[in-house]
């Protein structure tokens, strides 16, 4: 009966292998989709736990933050852009929930970030429709799951569409962005800390455009968390 099993378990592996999202090794746990070798090799820039770190650097003089932090580092031809890519533009969620499980742990350790609730990035709906889900609100449901905090979807929109943001300086990114979202129901959010997340910062001139947005609720304080942050 065991050798049953087994010869199952081995067929059912071959017709639906669970390997890892980064190097394709099988050696793995049916509850992760990362091995032990990929996951200590991600490049963690351990922002979470230093006030006035580079990520909260960038928006100084921008936008008031309580707290900002990046997971990993972000380089071309790395680890880190395969599974950016995977998870991205290749429909693999659960990769997406688990990197942000990674970085729900880091958040709760580093006791810095005393949130009350997540929002994630919006997309303009037509490219959401497209790709078929907003990969913040991925990684939210990741952190979420870690921090037991809710993630609120319908408090910021971003209605019109915008031009790409690669390859422009961040004088015409912020002109890009410039009243491209809309607060709704202020009132769900006043006098809450709120963690607005996306994937990646660069310049940072699209979460600064969607938290002077979110900052016109009453009594609003606003940190964010990235997962990741590109490396110049």
């Amino acid at each position: 009966m065991i050798q049953l099993q087994e010869i199952k378990r081995s067929f059912l592996h071959l017709l639906f292998p669970h390997v890892c999202a980064g190097c394709g090794s099988d050696i793995l746990s049916k509850e992760t989709v990362l091995c032990m070798r990929c996951m200590d090799t991600m490049p963690e820039t351990n922002f979470e736990i230093h006030p006035d770190n580079p990520v909260e650097k960038i928006f100084w003089g921008r936008l008031p933050l309580a707290g900002a932090t990046a997971q990993f580092y972000f380089t071309k031809e790395s680890l880190m852009q395969h599974l950016m890519h995977l998870f991205k533009y290749k429909g693999n969620k659960e990769l997406g929930r688990q990197l942000g499980r990674m970085m729900g742990m880091q958040i709760l350790k580093s006791g810095r970030f005393n949130v009350d609730a997540l929002i994630p990035l919006p997309l303009f709906p037509a490219k959401e429709k497209r790709r078929g889900y907003n990969q913040a609100t991925i990684l939210c449901e990741g952190i979420a799951g870690v921090l037991n905090i809710p993630i609120l979807n319908n408090v910021i929109r971003r209605p019109q569409h915008t031009e790409t943001q690669t390859r422009k300086g961040r004088i015409e990114r912020w002109k890009n962005m410039e009243g491209k979202f809309l607060l709704f129901n202020p009132e769900t959010i006043c006098n809450k800390h709120l963690l607005l997340v996306d994937d990646v910062i660069t310049t940072g001139a699209t979460l600064e455009a969607c938290g002077h947005e979110l900052l016109q609720a009453e009594n609003v304080r606003l940190s964010v968390a990235t997962l990741c942050v590109a490396s110049r």
